[in-house]
């Protein structure tokens, strides 16, 4: 068993360094899939590279197994993480095809050897493991998008009040900051430079961004601008009630996280201190407990 598991190693070694050898002589990849292959090639790790290079191939079969509608919802998903480490919608079915294929192989393998297991494992692993890594980015992002916003717009209030119009002071700010939000307004500001009313360009921000603060900054602002209200006086109301929501979903955390401490604490620790206790005094009163044996 162990020849048969050393040589399945061997082959795929062998067939993902072919894999690249055929790649960077023989293959002929479309335009749009070369240049997906090179964007965020310097924001992606050497083993990422290695990756979408093995599994760009049969990217385009990944996409079209998956159909319109769920390629729509993943490239939305991709956008809300941030494109993590260049990650494009073909990279995605790349990385999609390569850990199937190492799922698969490592469930067969485990499955020879009795290890049902570690096959189903190894079959999750196949699965789920590129969602793992989109989930882990888009909370992260969310959550530091809502941790700038209520500052962003203090400060953006204050330019605005300082005369400069709404459009300078957005991309005045926006140099200044660093992070997922100022990359947003980078790319809304573009948007608008190419011709996007600034209307559309904020419901592209919106769509881009699962965060109810973002949603409540592009709504307040269309609105304000409708019935003509002073910007000033909208960003500050605007950052005054995120900072209120912020606040009560503090209490709300804190208040579910009263209960599950409780149960922590009466479940783990209360019985595990009163096993110590008990044992502690038996061993201290030098109890013969060869006795109770007769």
């Amino acid at each position: 068993m162990e020849l048969l598991l050393a040589a399945v190693i061997g082959l795929s070694v062998y067939g993902a360094i072919h894999g690249i050898r055929m790649y960077r002589a023989d293959a002929k990849l479309p335009s749009d899939l070369a240049i997906a292959l090179e964007v965020g090639a310097t924001r992606t790790t050497a083993v990422g590279s290695v990756i979408d290079r093995l599994g760009m191939r049969w990217a385009p079969t990944v996409l079209r197994l998956m159909g319109p509608k769920l390629v729509d919802k993943k490239r939305r998903q991709i956008d809300m993480a941030g494109n993590p480490g260049g990650l494009t919608i073909d990279r995605y079915g790349a990385r999609r095809a390569v850990y199937g294929f190492l799922g698969v192989l490592g469930a067969i393998v485990m499955i020879a050897r009795g290890q049902v297991f570690l096959a189903m494992f190894m079959a999750a692993f196949g699965l789920v493991w590129v969602e793992v890594g989109i989930w882990s980015a888009v909370r992260v992002r969310k959550a530091d998008i809502e941790r700038t916003l209520p500052d962003f717009l203090d400060v953006l209030a204050v330019v605005v009040s300082a005369g400069l119009g709404f459009r300078q002071a957005l991309g005045r700010v926006a140099e200044k900051y660093e992070g997922p939000w100022s990359d947003e307004l980078r790319i809304t500001l573009r948007q608008m430079d190419m011709g996007v009313s600034r209307r559309k360009a904020f419901e592209e921000l919106r769509r881009r961004n699962d965060s109810d603060q973002v949603a409540m900054f592009v709504t307040a602002l269309q609105q304000g601008e409708e019935l003509g209200a002073p910007i000033v006086d909208t960003l500050i109301a605007i950052a005054n009630d995120m900072r209120r929501t912020d606040a009560q979903n503090a209490r709300r955390k804190a208040a579910k996280a009263i209960p599950k401490a409780t149960l922590a604490v009466t479940t783990f620790l209360l019985p595990g201190t009163l096993i110590l206790l008990m044992v502690g005094f038996f061993y201290g009163s030098n109890i013969d407990f060869s006795i109770l044996g007769g």
